[in-house]
């Protein structure tokens, strides 16, 4: 695997991150406690390879500039945008929301865990987006 690989690589594991997280949902409102852990860390480990797969694309190879024109490049940065911020804030949600999961702190988990669950999804999402928009639509 060469770096250039590296952006679809990302976008796999965003989508794997974004369909374990729903996984791990539909789980934790079947009751299915133990089983929702162990996706909710997978999805978790699977979001920090990205992180760590990104960091090294990116201080390798610098950014892609966006090739869209039009009403679509107001989409495309509209999106970015959204996306970087949100991810900026998931990080730390994600790992407070785990530890306290983890410690079986439920009382402080659950609460945090509302907001983090669809921040975390809409940034795994989005990011498969930015990915395709970038990397596999020639405008």
């Amino acid at each position: 695997m060469s770096v250039g690989d590296l952006p679809a690589l990302n976008a796999a594991l965003n989508a794997t991150s974004a369909t374990l997280l729903v996984i791990g949902y539909i789980l934790i409102r079947r009751g299915r406690m133990q089983q929702h852990r162990r996706v909710m860390i997978s999805a978790f480990t699977t979001s920090t390879l990205f992180l760590l797969s990104y960091l090294i694309y990116h201080s390798q190879t610098g950014s892609r500039p966006f090739q869209g024109h039009g009403a679509v490049r107001a989409v495309y940065f509209v999106i970015l945008f959204s996306h970087i911020t949100l991810a900026a804030v998931i990080l730390p949600l994600a790992i407070i929301t785990l530890s306290r999961g983890l410690r079986q702190h439920f009382d402080r988990h659950v609460p945090i865990a509302r907001w983090t669950l669809p921040l975390w999804l809409y940034v795994s999402v989005t990011g498969v987006i930015v990915y395709v928009m970038l990397y596999q639509i020639s405008w």
